[in-house]
Formats: structure tokens, sequence, C-alpha cells
């Protein structure tokens, strides 16, 4: 345990008028500076999340965040970017300088703005986030890619239509109660599993339902060592970080095991002391509904080729054993893609303060966060505990 969540600051997610990347990257930084109590002044590095890849026309972003006061001036900045899990990668970049000593407090901010940019453009900016020598021409873009594994994983282990409108169902069901999310409507279970005009097939077997939506949006977060943090109002300790990064070629791995999903699980469970049955919640990667599926399945929850399990029985919703995407998950909230992760991040430190309110789980006391790029390409898994 070497660091820890002092402070967070959201916007909501969705199609946001009249803002830019710079507008909410400024709003966010203040925001979660103001959440912990820490001047600017006080900030030792900046990491900004942002992916980009053509959505923005500004690059070089990192330095955006000292619009947010004078006082980040001269401060260390830096973006990383490692697709869908830049959020997390700026995250655990933070977590690194702190253990390295070469920082007290950091600042991280994650952010996207996508709906500015027509749609085809959408779907090939998101594509650069796959092998594009081989995948690239897939039909349907990055859906086409998971609308493919969702193939795959019914030819092996049967239709699993049921499931996914079950875990749509649930997502959208937890999502009317997160003043963040970008759909807050409760779809219901035979709106989600039954194709029709409004919720038409895109790729595969996935419908629209199965779908994360294209959104605007940021998160920032204020990390502190321990011994800062506990002079501080509230601190959220990280029990747990691991990162596993897998090939990018879908053919050179088993595409239906997410097997680096599995290893980083393993490794920050184990890091963490810690069973999956300790966990009191987990945010976890919905981009797709097949993905969440799959997921239970790499995380331990249920065998290889069972994970319909975890969702028939009930598992999973917000009061079973181990409630999973309490907030709505990427499907109800939203996926700007760098600001997913720090959002996971500061949802889950929301719910160890017991400040979650309509998405509240009861009793929260660890939290268990997975976070991908790609197709479980670039893995990374926190594990949060509430000290302070």
């Amino acid at each position: 345990m070497t660091a820890c969540i002092v402070g967070w600051a959201h916007t909501p997610f969705g199609r946001l008028e009249g803002e830019t990347v710079e507008s909410l990257i400024v709003k966010v930084a203040n925001g979660a500076l103001a959440d912990a109590g820490v001047g600017a002044a006080d900030v030792d590095e900046i990491v900004l999340g942002h992916f980009n890849a053509g959505f923005s026309a500004q690059d070089f972003t990192a330095s955006l965040v000292l619009q947010a006061s004078p006082d980040l001036r001269f401060k260390r900045a830096l973006r990383v970017e490692n697709a869908c899990a830049t959020g997390s990668a700026a995250v655990h970049q933070g977590l690194k300088a702190i253990a390295a000593k070469s920082a007290r407090i950091v600042l991280v901010v994650g952010v996207e703005q996508m709906t500015t940019t027509p749609g085809p453009e959408i779907g090939k900016n998101l594509l650069k986030a796959s092998y594009v020598r081989d995948e690239a021409d897939i039909e349907g873009g990055f859906a086409g890619i998971f609308g493919t594994i969702a193939g795959r994983y019914f030819q092996k282990w049967g239709d699993q239509s049921d499931a996914l409108a079950m875990i749509a169902a649930k997502n959208h069901k937890n999502g009317v109660g997160n003043p963040y999310a970008q759909l807050r409507k409760d779809l219901g279970y035979d709106f989600c599993r039954n194709a029709s005009e409004k919720n038409p097939f895109v790729a595969g077997p996935l419908k629209r339902t199965d779908c994360s939506l294209v959104s605007d949006g940021a998160a920032a977060l204020v990390l502190a060592d321990v011994e800062t943090a506990l002079r501080l109002d509230k601190a959220i300790a990280f029990r747990s970080a691991a990162h596993v990064q897998d090939f990018l070629p879908m053919a050179k791995r088993d595409i239906l095991k997410f097997e680096g999903c599995a290893e980083a699980w393993k490794r920050a469970l184990a890091d963490a002391g810690i069973g999956l049955d300790d966990l009191s919640l987990v945010e976890t990667h919905d981009c797709f509904t097949i993905a969440e599926l799959i997921e239970y399945e790499a995380m331990g929850l249920t065998p290889e080729g069972q994970g319909f399990m975890a969702v028939k029985e009930g598992w999973t919703q917000k009061d079973g054993k181990l409630p999973i995407n309490a907030s709505g998950g990427l499907k109800a909230k939203g996926h700007p893609i760098g600001a997913t992760g720090v959002s996971m991040h500061a949802l889950c430190a929301m719910q160890l303060a017991g400040t979650a309110g309509d998405i509240q789980v009861k009793g929260a006391k660890l939290a268990g966060i997975f976070n991908m790029g790609g197709a479980a390409v670039a893995n990374y898994v926190s594990i949060l505990e509430r000290i302070k």
C-alpha cells in the first residue's frame, strides 16, 4: 500500500454540448483538487489519460491540465495512452511516481470528446485499438470484433443471448441511479433480449443494447502517499494494482479466455492477500455485454463457459453476492475512452466512502476494478479499501 485516492471529480457522460477537451479537463482538475482539499501548488506531478486517435484536433494535451490553475505551471505533466484502458494507465502511472518517491501528490485526469466526430470516423478511430494489419477490415468496426468474439463463444458454449440481455438489463437498471450516466433508463430484459427497430442487430449476435455508448466526459483523482493521505479528510487506499499486457493480434491467443484479464486478477488478488469472495463490489469493463460475460469467467466468478450462471442466479445484481457494475457500467454510464478507467476508480472511491447515493452498495469495504484496452490486450486491476 503506497498510495491513496484523496479526492475526485466526475462530469456527466454523454453528448456534452458547448464543452471541449480543454474545458472538461479544467473542470475535473479543479473539482478533484477542491474535493481533496489540496492546493494546485502542492501537486508534484500530473498524468493525463487521453486516447484521442483522431477524435480531437488538438494532440499533445498533457499541458492542458495546467489551464486549471496558474499554480500548476512548471509541474511535471505527461499524457499516457493504452486504448480503452487509458484512464487506468494514467492512474497506475501516478501510483508508480508515488511508489518511487518522486511525487507525494499526483493529479490524474482522464478525458475524451467523441460525439463531435462523424459516425464513420468514430469507427475508424476505435479500430486503431485493434491489430490493424489483420483486423481493420472486420465488418462493423470494433463492434464487429466483439461480435466475432460473441459468435465464437456461442459456437463453443451455446447461444448466450439470454445472458447478454440479462447483463444489459442489469446495467441499465443500475444506471438509473447514477447522476453521471449517459443513459438513465431501465430498458428491461424484454427490450434488451429482442431485436427490434429500436434495438437492431449491430454485429454478429450483438444488438444495440449489447454495445456501450459513444460519449464525452472526464474524471479526475488526486493521489497521495499514505502519510499525506492520513492528514486529509479521506483516504481510499490501493491494496493492490496489477497491469498485464497481452498480444495485440487476436490470432495469437485464445480470444474466448481473456487470459490477460485472468492473470491481472490473479496477481492483484494475491498481492492484496484476499480472494474474490472478499470483494464487496466490482466495476468491470463492459464495452460489450459479451466482454462482461467472459470477464466473469476470467476473474474466477464461474468456470469457463459458465459465465451465464453469475447473472442468471442474480450474483452480480446490486444486492447479489458480488455486485458488478452498480454504476451501470460502460453500457449505461457511457465510455469516453480516456476517462473510463479514472471514472471507475472515482466511482469505487465513492462507494467505499459511502457517498455513492442511489448506486451505493450497502456496507462496501473492498472494491475491485477491471479496465481493459482492446480485446483484453491491456488489462488493469485495482483493489481499493477505505482507511480513513
